[in-house]
Order: C-alpha cells, then sequence, then structure tokens
C-alpha cells in the first residue's frame, strides 16, 4: 500500500450538469460531452508528494483495449493537452483536489468506468470510482454534430416535443409527438438498442469502437428501431389489421415505446408505421446528443428495384391492382440527423436522410442511410448510402400501366412531376410548417432540374405498348366537407379538348386504403356512358354513403376514388383521387386558450383542461387517454367515456398539476368501436 490515500471522490454531478447542457436528464449517473472537460474533486489524507503518481484509466464495452482506443489510460497532471483524454488539476488545496477530465472530440460515446492508480516507492493502489456516460455535444465546434446556430441546437436537440405531418398532399394535416429523450430511464435504454445490434453481437469490440461515428451510429440505429432483422424496437404492419398489438395512430410518443420493449424483454413492440419509427428514431438521435429532425414527404415513391420509377396498374374497371412491388405513399415520414460526412467531401456536410421504416433491404439489413441531403438534390446517386433509393422518394417518375382481360400491360401514361410534393418539418422555435423541398430538389423546369440524375430513367416495367395521347381530360372535384359519418361527394369533371363529338365509358371504383396504398376493401363502383360535344366540359355525381364505407374505413380514414374513362380507339385516361375523412374534434382548452394555441401554467399550481367531444353518430363505450408529459412525471390518464348517441356531447373537466417548468404538450387521444383514433394536442408553457 502507498501512504497517499483517496478518501472520497465527488462527482460534481449538479454543475458538470449544466455545464455539459445534460440537467434535463433524469437519470442517476453523470452524463457528460465529449470535447469538453468535466471537473470533479478528490479528498485525499494527504497532500501529493513528487514521487507519487497518479493514474487514471477509462474504458467502454468488453474487452476495452487501448488499440482500439476503448481504453484509455493518462496521467493526473497539471498541464492540459489538446484532443486527447488528459486529468488536469486545475485547484490543489493541500488534501483536496479538483481535477478536469477531458476526453478528445471523437471519443466513442456510451458508458464509461472510471478508475485510478496511484503509484509511490511504497507500493500501489487501485480505485474503481464508478461510471458515467459520454455523449455527442452538438455545442462543441471539434465535434462532428456541432451546430453552430443556437435556436436550432435548442429544437433540434433539447426539444422533448414536436410535430409530425401526414395526410396528403391535398389534405395536410399533423399530430403531437412526445419524444420524451430526457425520461427516467430512456437513456440506458437508448445505449441498450446500440447493445443489442446485429454489428455488436458479431463483433462487440470493433462496434463500441465505431461509436465514435454520428454516421455509424445512425446507420445502426436506422436498422434497430424496425424489427425485421434483429428483434429491434417496432414490428411494421400496414394491413390495416391490428389485432394482437396496437393500431399505430394510437402512438402519442416514443416513451412509452422504448418502456414497453425493455419491460417485454426487448421483444418488438406491436404495431408502428412510418412516423412512429421515425418518431422514436428521433428520441434515441436526440437522446444521444445527435441534432435531429423528422421530416414527412407527400406522394413518397417506393422504388424497389433503383429503376428511378414506380410503376402502377389498373384494370379496365377501375380498380387499382397491387401488381406490382412499387408504390407511391400518400406520405411517408424519415428523419434529417445534422453531421459532418467525413466519408465524403464537406460540400456534403448538414443534414443526412436517416429512415427506420423497413422498406427494402441495404447490405442485407433493413436500415436506410445516412443520405446527404445536398447530394439528393443535386442527383449524386452513386454516394453511400443508399442513395438512389432516396432520391427516387423524391423524384421518381410514376408510370400509369393498364392490364388488359389476357393479362398484358399497357403503358398508358407518365408523371414526372407528382413524387416528392410539399416536403415539411417543424418549424424552429414554433409549430408553424417549414416547406424543405427545395432542399431535396431543384424547381420542376429549372436547368438544374433537367441536369439531375432523374432524368434518363426508365420504368422496370420490360413490356407493353407505348403511350398513345387522348382528346379527354378528366380530375376529380370535392362538393362540401370530408367527414366521417356522412356522405362522401364528389364529382367527376371530364373535358373533351377536341373539335369532336366523343362518346366515353366511364369505370369507377372506390377503395378504402392504408396512407400508402395497401388496399383494404371495395366500398362503391359505378360504370355509365357519357356524350360530350367539342371542348364541352361535363360533371358527373360520385355519392358514397357512410354505411358503404363504416366497416372498411382504417385509422387513416382514406378512400381512394379511381375512374378509368376510354374513348374508341384511344387510350384510357386514368383519374385518380385519395380524399381523408374528418374525425370529429375534440374540443381542448386550457385557461380559456383553445386547440392550436398556447396556453400558460405554473409549477404547482392547479391549471383545469377542459374537453367536449361530438361524435356524428352512435358511439359505444370509448377511452380517452392524456398525455402530460413532463407535467407530473410521465403518467398518462385513461378515462372511460360512455355511450352516446348521434350528435351528443361528452364534456371532461379535470385538473392538472404541473411539476416541471417550461414549454410543454398536452396530447389527447381518443378511441371507440367508431373512430380508432382521434387527436389533438396543446403547447402550454409553464412558468416557475
Amino acid at each position: 500500500f502507498t501512504d497517499l490515500q483517496l478518501k472520497g471522490f465527488d462527482w460534481n454531478m449538479e454543475a458538470n450538469k449544466r455545464g455539459h447542457h445534460t440537467d434535463k436528464y433524469y437519470h442517476k449517473e453523470l452524463i457528460t460531452r465529449r470535447g469538453q472537460p468535466f471537473q470533479v474533486r478528490m479528498l485525499m489524507n494527504q497532500p501529493i508528494s513528487k514521487d507519487v503518481n497518479i493514474i487514471f484509466t477509462c474504458s467502454i464495452g468488453p474487452n476495452a483495449s487501448e488499440a482500439a482506443r476503448t481504453k484509455n489510460v493518462f496521467p493526473l497532471t497539471t498541464g492540459s493537452t489538446n484532443n486527447a483524454w488528459s486529468a488536469v488539476i486545475v485547484s490543489n488545496n493541500g488534501n483536496s483536489l479538483i481535477v478536469n477530465i477531458s476526453s478528445p472530440a471523437n471519443a466513442p460515446i456510451g458508458r464509461y468506468a472510471l478508475s485510478l492508480q496511484i503509484s509511490s516507492q511504497n507500493g500501489r493502489i487501485s480505485e474503481n470510482l464508478g461510471t458515467w456516460i459520454l455523449l455527442f455535444n452538438p455545442w462543441f465546434q471539434g465535434d462532428a454534430v456541432y451546430m453552430m446556430n443556437n435556436a436550432e441546437r435548442e429544437e433540434y436537440v433539447e426539444e422533448d416535443a414536436g410535430i409530425i405531418y401526414v395526410g396528403s398532399v391535398n389534405r395536410i394535416s399533423m399530430v403531437g409527438w412526445n419524444y420524451g429523450q430526457f425520461e427516467d430511464d430512456i437513456l440506458n435504454i437508448c445505449l441498450s438498442i446500440l447493445d443489442r445490434s446485429l454489428n455488436f453481437r458479431r463483433d462487440p469490440v470493433t462496434d463500441v469502437a465505431r461509436r465514435n461515428d454520428p454516421k455509424y451510429i445512425g446507420r445502426v440505429l436506422s436498422g434497430m428501431i424496425n424489427s425485421n432483422d434483429d428483434n429491434g424496437v417496432l414490428a411494421g404492419n400496414w394491413s390495416g389489421d391490428y389485432s394482437g398489438g396496437k393500431d399505430p395512430r394510437n402512438w402519442n410518443g416514443s416513451v412509452e415505446i422504448l418502456q414497453e420493449w425493455k419491460k417485454n424483454r426487448f421483444q418488438p413492440v406491436r404495431f408502428g408505421q412510418c412516423w412512429v419509427f421515425a418518431g422514436t428514431l428521433n428520441t434515441v438521435l436526440r437522446c444521444l446528443g445527435i441534432p435531429s429532425r423528422v421530416i414527412t414527404n407527400f406522394n413518397s415513391a417506393h422504388d424497389t428495384d433503383r429503376s428511378l420509377t414506380v410503376d402502377v396498374y389498373y384494370d379496365s374497371q377501375g380498380n387499382p391492382l397491387e401488381r406490382g412491388s412499387d408504390s407511391v405513399w400518400n406520405f411517408h415520414v424519415w428523419n434529417e440527423a445534422w453531421f459532418v460526412r467525413a466519408d465524403l467531401s464537406p460540400a456534403y456536410n448538414g443534414w443526412q436522410v436517416l429512415d427506420a421504416t423497413p422498406q427494402e433491404r441495404s447490405q442485407g439489413v433493413f436500415q436506410c442511410g445516412p443520405a446527404s441531403v445536398i447530394a439528393v438534390q443535386q442527383g449524386d446517386v452513386n454516394f453511400d448510402y443508399d442513395m438512389p433509393f432516396v432520391f427516387a422518394e423524391v423524384n421518381a417518375d410514376s408510370i400509369t400501366w393498364m392490364v388488359t382481360p389476357d393479362g398484358k400491360n399497357r403503358r398508358n401514361s407518365t408523371k414526372t412531376d407528382s413524387v416528392g410534393k410539399f416536403i415539411s418539418t417543424k418549424a424552429v422555435g414554433s409549430n408553424s410548417r417549414v416547406d424543405v423541398t427545395d432542399k431535396y430538389k431543384p424547381p420542376e423546369g429549372s436547368k438544374q432540374r433537367r441536369m439531375s440524375g432523374r432524368f434518363g430513367a426508365t420504368s422496370s416495367e420490360a413490356g407493353g405498348s407505348a403511350e398513345k395521347p387522348s382528346s379527354i381530360s378528366g380530375k376529380f372535384k370535392v362538393n362540401g366537407t370530408l367527414e366521417v359519418g356522412k356522405e362522401v361527394n364528389l364529382a367527376l369533371q371530364l373535358k373533351n379538348m377536341s373539335g369532336d363529338w366523343k362518346t366515353i365509358t366511364v369505370n369507377m371504383t372506390a377503395w378504402t386504403i392504408v396512407y400508402n396504398g395497401t388496399l383494404v376493401h371495395e366500398v362503391w363502383k359505378n360504370s355509365f356512358t357519357a356524350s360530350l360535344n367539342p371542348e364541352e366540359e361535363a360533371e358527373y355525381p360520385v355519392r358514397i354513403s357512410y354505411p358503404q364505407y363504416e366497416n372498411y374505413l382504417t385509422a387513416d380514414n382514406m378512400v381512394r376514388i379511381t375512374a378509368v374513362c376510354q374513348v374508341s380507339d384511344e387510350a384510357e385516361v386514368v383519374v385518380e383521387r385519395d380524399v381523408i375523412l374528418d374525425n370529429p374534434a375534440i374540443t381542448l382548452e386550457v385557461k380559456g386558450c383553445s386547440y392550436g394555441g398556447v396556453g400558460e401554467w405554473a409549477v404547482f399550481s392547479y391549471s383545469t383542461v377542459w374537453l367536449r367531444l361530438c361524435p356524428p353518430g352512435d358511439m359505444r363505450l370509448g377511452q380517452l387517454v392524456l398525455f402530460p408529459p413532463h407535467l407530473f412525471s410521465c403518467f398518462s390518464l385513461f378515462f372511460r367515456v360512455p355511450s352516446l348517441s348521434p350528435k351528443e356531447h361528452s364534456n371532461f373537466k379535470f385538473e392538472i398539476t404541473p411539476l416541471r417548468s417550461g414549454t410543454k404538450q398536452l396530447n389527447i387521444d381518443f378511441s371507440c368501436n367508431k373512430f380508432p383514433a382521434i387527436k389533438a394536442f396543446m403547447s402550454v408553457d409553464v412558468t416557475e
């Protein structure tokens, strides 16, 4: 034993957490950010003499080694070192030392063990000091995730609730989402996700060493948030039948999903769809310190064969056919993460696409990205990772094929500008929608657009004859409001663009669908013959009653109406429109502030919430769930709603006592036999 001994060690928890922007985490261990020193206090039994050496060792992961940079040995000194592990005395008051421990800006992130060894002529002793967690540091310029703008950093790292855009190009709507990255045990679960990846299972030493790279971690997480290869967090389901799990529309945040994954011994949580995968991945990225945001692409192409086209099929009766593997989703949600692309040139730094929704395999695994947004915009489809797939999501040509009665395919039409619309994300510091389409592609018709990689794309479909022009055009027009419980009322508008009289055969169908285009059930069809004089335009009604669609509507509330219109000896004109039916509204008020506004509450003061629900038809017993994250812990409130007659109202009033300050999001979710997911949310400013 040495004469010098360690009597006490203080992690200086509160001050370090404030200095490292980790004081919002509900976590017992110290959490620091790489590249930035943290301060500890050491109490010795006597002053340190010159013949004593104190050596620190920090290690991460199994079989840590200095060769892999997962074990680091460094002495206690009085001088600083740049971008390396170090322990520097900043104050020495006899038996009491204050020491700055620094990590390099490219150190692997995760849970470290810290120990020290005291050596002298009389021998040596070792002390285990405990563990702490090291995260990425977007506040430090030397870190690959550095983000200079303070408002953006607050939004993309520290904001724990947000908005995800859903719907269609004709009806963009939004849902609130609780990211909850600072909640109790969420950081532990995020680290468990990394430790359960295929890469860790195959080679844990190399995997942990590579956790210094946000590009590597982002790609691993994009594969682990879905469960397809690795018992990851979420199982996807787009069938419309969610028995055995939870309808994806009923999730309101990531915390419940991640906690359930751990509670179920890391078995996949059922079920998720794209915005659920993206919301959960956003939580994990922000929790680990990588700036991230959620992106929604409307009319998003799913190109399965790298052809930069998607092929859609119809028969002559107007039925959409699930014939090919390509599809166009009404919307698709992915993530962007902010970091340097050291594997490319600095021109491609910044936002990178990561997509956790399992669509196509990449290197044998359902993972996607990171794909540089700048590279997507410039058409650089040959870069890593998954650039052709992401590029096609926003740029693919949509080719319509008619399937003849004998099973042959005939190319009908090509749309070069229908995919990749209204690409959206939440604004910094507000609930406004920001359109970022110009970040993904140049404007239609521009010179840069014509030179991009999308041109020269060919369809994956080999057979079929060339497209023929038609003398007529058509579109659907919505009449009145579209609401669940009411008649769907549209009009098919046909126009004769020629100077000749035309007879048109029209076959129409309506199907309920899932938002990604999966057909659920045919609910209506009609056929008729129309005659149009030269250059005449006429309207033909489409009316679908509530009893026709009520039993087949999914939580997406989407109906696809298709008309195949044909003039003899001309190509068919396919007219299609997806409509979204509005749910009955939940009226939500907080101290006189209604849905969409910002209410004001105070910590430890009673605040009143009013809810009013008015369904359009009979409603059997339902359930109302209130999600008030960060208000009083993270519990949800469940209310039973009695059965209601048509147009009967149900009113609720309850009080909440907030325990934490800041801008918080209050989410409401209502479900019953007729309405699987009615949502509302509100932002609330909670003051001290």
